[in-house]
C-alpha cells in the first residue's frame, strides 16, 4: 500500500531508510578508503572502487536532498566553494560568465582572480536593476548565469524562473546558490534552474559542526558529468563521518528552517520602525524591494537571514555587535544559535557592503530574548 507522506515526514525518516542487512533506521559510517574485488578481481560492489570516487556513506545524504529539491541527482563535495569551483572548472577559456554584484564574498573573489588566470570573461550586474541581467548577456559567449537569492548579505531578491528564460534564450546554464533559502523555503529546479548548489556548511548541516558542500541537477547531462569528473580529479570529496552528520542534520532541516524563519521576521517587524536604524534588509517585509517575488518563490517563510544598517554609521554598527550578550560574534549562518557580525570588517577594504550593515543568523532561541538583547545593545 502506498502511502502519501509530506516531505517534512520524509526528510525526518531520511525517505524512510534502513539497513536492508541489519534493520537499523540509522546509516552506517563508512571510513574504508578503498574497497576490494573478488577472485575474478570484480569488484565486490560496482560502484565502489575508491574513495576519492564515492563512499557509500554519501548514497543517503545525496539521495535525500536530491529528492527535497525535485533534482535527478546529488553531489557531495568537501566545502561549499570546493561545489562552486567544480562548476566553473567546467568551462573552458573564452566563456563568459554572469554573477550579482553582492553575492557571497568568498566566491566573488575567487571568480575574480580565477577568471583572470583561466582566460573567461566575468560580469557583475546590478540585482536592484531589472535590465541588467539580460544586458550583460553575451550571445555565443555567456556560459553560466550564477545567482544567489537571497543575495549575501543585503537579501535581495532574484527571480530565479526570468533568469532562467534568459539563461535559455542565450544557451547558458542557470546555477543558483540556495543556501539561504534551502529546499524547504525554494527549490530553484521547479523555476527553470539547471543546478542547485549548497554550501551545506549552513542550513542543511545546522549545527556547526562540518564544512561541506552539495550540487543538484534538473538532469545528468555532458556539462554534469565534467562537475562529476573534476569532483574526482580534484579530490574534492566529503569525507564519510561529515556525510554522517550532514544526513543526521538534514533530519530536523523543515523544524530549524521554519522555527528561524518565524523569529527572524519578528525581529524584522520590531525592528523596522526603530529610530536607530536606518533599513531592516529581510525580504519577509512587504517593504522589501523583492517581497512580491519572495513571496512568489519562497514558500513557507522567507529564511532565518536578515540585516540592520545603522544610522550612527560603521563606529554605532561596531558597538551594537560588541555589546550582545546572546547573539555569538562569528562568521557563518544557518545554526541553531543565532550570530551577529560587522559584515564588512569581516570582507575588508574593496567590499561593496556597507560600512553600516550588520549581518545576523537567527538560530532557533526564544524571539524574544534576542530582541530584547538587539534591543539593550542598540541603546547601550
Amino acid at each position: 500500500m502506498t502511502v502519501k507522506r509530506s516531505r517534512e515526514t520524509e526528510i525526518a525518516q531520511a525517505y524512510r531508510h534502513h539497513d536492508t542487512e541489519t534493520g537499523a533506521i540509522m546509516p552506517s559510517i563508512h571510513p574504508s578508503t578503498t574497497f576490494a574485488r573478488d577472485e575474478q578481481y570484480q569488484l565486490i560492489a560496482e560502484q565502489f572502487s575508491y574513495a576519492r570516487d564515492e563512499n557509500p556513506t554519501n548514497i543517503v545524504p545525496e539521495n535525500m536532498l536530491a529528492k527535497l529539491e525535485g533534482g535527478e541527482e546529488a553531489l557531495l563535495f568537501s566545502s561549499g566553494m570546493a561545489a562552486a569551483v567544480s562548476v566553473f572548472q567546467a568551462l573552458s577559456p573564452g566563456d563568459h560568465i554572469v554573477a550579482p554584484a553582492i553575492m557571497y564574498w568568498g566566491l566573488r573573489g575567487w571568480l575574480i582572480d580565477y577568471t583572470k588566470k583561466w582566460g573567461l570573461d566575468l560580469s557583475f550586474y546590478d540585482v536592484a536593476n531589472p535590465d541588467a541581467l539580460s544586458e550583460s548577456i553575451i550571445q555565443g559567449q555567456t556560459k553560466i548565469i550564477w545567482i544567489e537569492t537571497p543575495c549575501n548579505p543585503t537579501w535581495d531578491i532574484i527571480d530565479i524562473e526570468n533568469a532562467a528564460q534568459i539563461a535559455k534564450s542565450c544557451d547558458a546554464k542557470l546555477i543558483v546558490d540556495s543556501t539561504v533559502a534551502t529546499p524547504i523555503l525554494t527549490r530553484p529546479l521547479e523555476y527553470g534552474a539547471d543546478i542547485v548548489m549548497h554550501s551545506a556548511t549552513k542550513y542543511l548541516n545546522g549545527h556547526g559542526d562540518i564544512v561541506a558542500g552539495a550540487l543538484v541537477c534538473s538532469k545528468k547531462d555532458k556539462f554534469w558529468e565534467k562537475i562529476r569528473q573534476n569532483r574526482v580529479q580534484g579530490g574534492a570529496i566529503i569525507g564519510s563521518f561529515e556525510a554522517w552528520l550532514l544526513q543526521r542534520g538534514m533530519r530536523t532541516l523543515h523544524l530549524r528552517v521554519i522555527r528561524a524563519s518565524e523569529t527572524a521576521l519578528k525581529v524584522a517587524e520590531y525592528f523596522s520602525n526603530h529610530k536607530e536604524i536606518h533599513q531592516v534588509l529581510y525580504p519577509g517585509l512587504s517593504s522589501h524591494p523583492g517581497h512580491n517575488i519572495a513571496k512568489k518563490q519562497m514558500a513557507l517563510g522567507y529564511s532565518g537571514m536578515l540585516s540592520l544598517r545603522i544610522r550612527g554609521g560603521e563606529e554605532s554598527a561596531l558597538k551594537i555587535v560588541k555589546a550582545c550578550n546572546i547573539f555569538i560574534r562569528a562568521t557563518s549562518l544557518g545554526g541553531v544559535e543565532s550570530l551577529i557580525e560587522h559584515r564588512f570588517s569581516i570582507e575588508g577594504e574593496g567590499s561593496p557592503i556597507p560600512k553600516d550593515l550588520i549581518r545576523i543568523s537567527i538560530g532557533i532561541e526564544s524571539a524574544d530574548d534576542l530582541i530584547n538583547d538587539l534591543d539593550r545593545s542598540i541603546k547601550k
